[in-house]
């Protein structure tokens, strides 16, 4: 983000901004249920240092008096229970009252938390907000671009931005870009009237919805769609430029793309997301997996051929926790197990991993280097093949991971196994170093992943895609989506939507 731009006229020089939020990507197809225990919640100053671009002495947190509410954030998972969403709402709304009024709100929200007998629970989530903090506060929304907005979402709030990385390497600049863009309107020529602050927004959904994996920006055409955005934001009369995705793992009417384009001038805005939703409608069947996909088996093949470039990585798609997956689908690590030639030590093969309190209390008393049978996984999905039974030497025991708890490695030959206490992505090469484990020098890493998150990307010399069954399946027509708006392809193939702008702005007639 460049510097603010001068104070004008009317302008608010220090406004008073809340922050608040709920965070979580959830898969209605997952049996896991994100509880109390999912989320981390920040309040106060807490929550105000997770923003480093607020800091003090940083124009962004010297240009108002910032009043950090409430904020939960999870790991993506399961749907959210209800009881825990209702007392996450019920804080942020209570703190709104009670320390409002405010001139902006920054609303921290991913777009694609499902919440159990709801349909569009940030659409509820905003409609609460916005009768707490009352029709003339303007409120900011930073999102995942596999976030959804809903009808209900575009019209409770008034600015709206999302990522342009998959993976999502600039998360903390879009949550920057949604606060200078709150700055910039409050402070601006339009400051003064709290109506005309408020940009217009056009609005097109895109009848397509598609997994993460089949639409990373490190490939075309969404790297050329998303490329669209920065010159379309430089426009006169245009404040942002968006484009979701969409989350292709809940079965709800709002899940399916969106091109979202804020401003001044009706007839640019309107034009441009009209052109963008065109280019990703027409792309549609151009979209493709980041990387080549197969089988698990065929996975295996390419990954155990002599010629094999390594160490070599294998994702296993369907189980993905960064996606949704409960992460203690127990078939991978099961088919695996049978593979001689991946137990009798003539390869080294990192696993992670499953997560199983109990399995991780056996190896612990049975202490490092001890030989247990233990069963583990398959307790929250039980997937194909339900819990797996394990039978190797304890290879490592490392306490206290701020995710993981403790976490356990077993060794059945080359093939090491990690087990957590609690649930765990692993993407960094730390995660596997502070296990005693060397991904660098092994000859092959599976990982519950889509595509790559950046360390795991470079670490690979070679790598592919395993389709693999779990809750956030990438093979979308197989998990029995049927609440999803008619015509969204590729579970209608014959639509032809007219893609034409819905142009307005709160309180507008």
């Amino acid at each position: 983000m460049g510097p603010l731009t001068p104070l004008a006229r009317g302008g608010l020089s220090r406004p008073r901004i809340g922050i608040g939020g709920i965070s979580i990507e959830s898969s209605t197809f997952s049996p896991h249920i994100s509880g109390d225990d999912a989320f981390t919640i920040r309040t106060g100053a807490d929550l105000r240092a997770y923003y480093p671009f607020l800091d003090a002495g940083r124009e962004l947190g010297e240009a108002a008096e910032w009043v950090p509410l409430v904020h939960g954030r999870s790991l993506p998972g399961g749907a959210v229970d209800r009881a825990t969403y209702q007392r996450m709402k019920d804080a942020i709304v209570d703190g709104i009252r009670e320390q409002g009024p405010f001139d902006g709100f920054f609303f921290d929200i991913h777009g694609a938390m499902s919440v159990i007998g709801m349909q569009d629970a940030e659409g509820d989530l905003a409609r609460a907000v916005r009768e707490a903090l009352g029709p003339d506060t303007l409120i900011s929304t930073s999102m995942d671009l596999h976030g959804n907005v809903s009808e209900t979402l575009r019209d409770e709030v008034d600015l709206l931005t999302c990522y342009r990385m998959a993976p999502h390497e600039d998360w903390l600049n879009t949550k920057e870009r949604a606060v200078h863009n709150l700055l910039e309107r409050l402070r601006g020529v339009h400051g003064g009237d709290p109506l005309r602050r408020r940009p217009l927004k056009a609005w097109v959904p895109v009848p397509v919805l598609l997994p993460g994996e089949k639409t990373s920006t490190r490939l075309e055409p969404a790297r050329g769609i998303y490329a669209q955005l920065p010159g379309i934001e430089k426009l006169d009369g245009v404040v942002d430029a968006s484009v979701w995705i969409g989350y292709a793992w809940a079965d709800e009417p709002r899940c399916q793309a969106y091109v979202v384009v804020t401003g001044d001038d009706r007839e640019i805005i309107a034009r441009e997301s009209e052109r963008v939703a065109r280019m990703f409608w027409d792309a549609r069947e151009d979209f493709v997996f980041v990387a080549e996909t197969a089988t698990l088996d065929g996975a295996l093949a390419k990954a155990l051929a002599e010629d094999a470039a390594r160490p070599y990585l294998i994702s296993d798609s369907g189980d993905n926790p960064t996606a949704g997956g409960a992460g203690d689908v127990t078939w991978t690590l099961g088919e695996l197990l049978e593979r001689a030639e991946l137990t009798d030590g003539t390869h080294t093969t990192l696993v992670a991993s499953l997560f199983d309190s109990e399995a991780v209390a056996a190896a612990v008393d049975a202490g490092v280097g001890a030989t247990i049978t233990v069963t583990a996984g398959a307790r929250v999905d039980d997937g194909p093949r339900g819990p797996l039974r394990i039978t190797g030497r304890v290879f490592s025991i490392t306490h206290d991971d701020p995710a993981a708890g403790t976490q356990v490695v077993i060794a059945v030959g080359g093939l090491h196994a990690i087990i957590t206490q609690r649930r765990k992505p692993f993407h960094h090469l730390d995660d596997f170093r502070m296990l005693g484990l060397d991904p660098e020098s092994a000859d092959i890493v599976v990982v519950k992943i889509g595509y790559l998150e950046p360390e795991l990307y470079d670490l690979a010399a070679d790598w592919t895609l395993a389709l693999t069954p779990g809750g956030v399946d990438q093979d979308l027509l197989r998990l029995g989506h049927h609440e999803l708006a008619a015509g969204v392809y590729p579970f209608d193939t014959a639509g032809d939507p007219a893609l034409t702008a819905v142009v307005g702005r709160r309180g507008e007639d």
